[in-house]
């Protein structure tokens, strides 16, 4: 019996270990910076140490970019309204959690 319950006790860090996890502040500089993320049909996002961040959708576009708290935030001139995000991480694979709960990931290109 005591076997039986330490087998389940492990399984819960097995699945998990398999799951994307939330990144602190910390995490979010050290997976972004200096780093290009690809989201698929040709569209890209670099995220300089200056904490400058160039996107391309067939066109280019520059905003600025900085980790607050616990989240990774982002503004694109003209706007100067900042929008930030929760990051999480499986692998190579970053998602970007609004507060909906909708995701945005993105794979780090080569």
């Amino acid at each position: 019996m005591r076997r039986f319950a330490l087998i389940l006790a492990l399984c819960p860090g097995i699945l998990a270990a398999d799951e994307f996890r939330t990144l602190t502040g910390d995490e979010i500089l050290a997976a972004l910076t200096g780093q290009k993320l690809d989201y698929g049909g040709g569209v890209w996002q670099t995220f300089e140490d200056t904490m400058l961040t160039q996107y391309y959708s067939g066109r280019p576009s520059s905003g600025r970019w900085a980790v607050r708290g616990d989240q990774y935030c982002s503004v694109w001139p003209p706007s100067d309204l900042w929008a930030c995000y929760d990051v999480q991480q499986k692998d190579d694979v970053i998602w970007f959690v609004d507060d909906s709960g909708g995701t945005t990931d993105g794979t780090y290109a080569e």
